[in-house]
């Protein structure tokens, strides 16, 4: 058996090639959107894709089951309780596909949606102890898939965590301790609220160390799974519709089109956003005027997913030779409106200085120094709620980024304001979102809550 997991660490998205030597026959489970890698390592293997298999319809990401089937002639799987607007196999709970001497048992496993299912791996018919299992969203290192998201519209938080109850007690636990468990997403991921940096573990590992397989009955298992988590980003709903839909393919290969300055500002001026994926250091020396930093170093489609809206133009700004990566990765998240890309950014901001700014960043010392001396300081924490409970800086509003453009009502665009994160990088997608919205005086702090905490020497 060849198996093969592919990591995207800006999703925390794992998926599979899975092939069998003996045939050649091979699938793809919850493939990303790009979907060259998976093509290569199969012509390098020998492998032919005949499947391509979701485990649900993911809100986090647009999957490539599209591309992947019209690169190969693959059919698309899914639950049999599933319901795409595409052609697509749907497999029965407990059904069985052999590859040759490998074979996949799906099981249907509702919880974190109701369609949600699993697949069993067994890299020989009578094997007794399986090779692993994919686990999609149901289990997590470390967590299970969270039962809240408007991706299940029609069932309450309640009922899916009930069922997600009985999928993890009736069709994964029982499984044989050395059974491998391969997940669809790790740590960073708000699928979930305790995903481990761990790729894979075992179900052995799985019922003595995850603190939701051990859980004492279902009501303290739901208290538990429904409790504390995170916001999901604003896209979420939208590509867990958009992934049940025929939309248009992906060319991953296909660069948009170079603007310049006047053919930008015309096109902000039909209302695109200017997204500039430089680093925060770099934006904070000169960017344009009202660009929103979102770094492609870090979690860039996730942030720009929670911070533009899915139905508006976008221009790019990038460091020269990016602005291909910086297309696809706001294509995974289904973000296909880029109209083009700035060319030659050094040089139009050299030649349009007046349309030029700067970004206040502050140490630690000089917030402190800042907010001794500015009775009127509006503070904002855009973390996570978990991370503002660990602690906050005093008269800190916490409002995590990816709420931030449906609450920015609640700020006054008049008062000096700064803002932080836990390191930099969200409060610089924040501040540059605050300035775009009229906010003139807006800082952010170097460093974050930790640079604060140890200048105030509370670590």
């Amino acid at each position: 058996m060849k198996f093969i997991q592919y990591y995207l660490d800006c999703l925390s998205h794992a998926s599979y090639l899975i092939g069998d030597e003996t045939t050649g026959r091979a699938v793809v489970v919850d493939p990303q959107r790009d979907v060259a890698e998976y093509l290569t390592d199969a012509e390098k293997y020998g492998l032919s894709i005949e499947l391509v298999i979701e485990t649900h319809f993911h809100a986090d990401f647009l999957s490539g089951h599209l591309e992947l089937a019209e690169a190969t002639g693959a059919t698309i799987v899914y639950s049999s309780v599933a319901q795409p607007e595409f052609d697509h196999l749907g497999v029965d709970d407990g059904r069985r596909i052999s590859l040759g001497e490998v074979v996949l048992e799906f099981r249907h496993t509702p919880g974190h949606t109701p369609e949600s299912m699993s697949i069993v791996v067994y890299e020989h018919p009578d094997d007794e102890v399986p090779y692993g299992v994919l686990t999609g969203d149901t289990l997590f290192i470390g967590d299970v898939g969270r039962p809240d998201l408007l991706a299940s519209i029609g069932f309450t938080r309640d009922e899916l965590a009930d069922m997600l109850y009985h999928s993890l007690h009736d069709k994964l636990m029982p499984l044989p301790d050395a059974t491998r468990v391969y997940p669809a997403h790790g740590a960073g991921s708000a699928c979930g609220k305790n995903l481990s940096t761990d790729r894979w573990s075992t179900m052995g590992d799985q019922k003595r160390t995850n603190y939701a397989l051990r859980a004492p009955d279902k009501a303290a298992f739901i208290e538990l799974v429904t409790a504390g988590q995170q916001p999901a980003p604003g896209y979420f709903v939208y590509d867990a519709i958009l992934n049940r839909k025929d939309r248009a393919l992906l060319d991953e290969d296909a660069l948009p089109p170079a603007l310049d300055y006047h053919q930008l500002r015309t096109a902000v001026a039909g209302g695109a956003m200017l997204i500039d994926g430089r680093s925060p250091e770099e934006f904070a020396l000169g960017h344009l005027r009202d660009a929103i930093n979102i770094g492609l170093a870090g979690r860039y489609a996730e942030f720009a997913g929670s911070v533009v809206p899915h139905d508006v133009d976008i221009v790019l700004i990038t460091d020269e030779g990016q602005e291909l990566e910086g297309k696809n990765r706001l294509a995974r998240i289904g973000f296909d409106r880029v109209v083009g890309y700035l060319a030659d950014p050094e040089r139009v901001m050299f030649s349009q200085r007046g349309d030029v700014q700067t970004a206040s960043r502050l140490t630690a010392e000089a917030f402190g120094e800042r907010a001794a001396t500015l009775d009127d300081l509006q503070i904002v924490d855009v973390r996570n709620p978990g991370e503002a409970e660990a602690g906050m800086v005093p008269g800190a509003v916490n409002i995590p980024v990816g709420q931030l453009p449906n609450r920015i009502g609640e700020l006054d665009p008049t008062r000096p304001t700064v803002v932080y994160c836990a390191g930099g990088y969200r409060s610089s997608v924040a501040a540059s979102l605050l300035r775009r919205h009229g906010f003139t005086d807006v800082s952010d702090i170097l460093g974050g809550y930790g640079a604060w905490a140890e200048a105030t020497h509370l670590v």
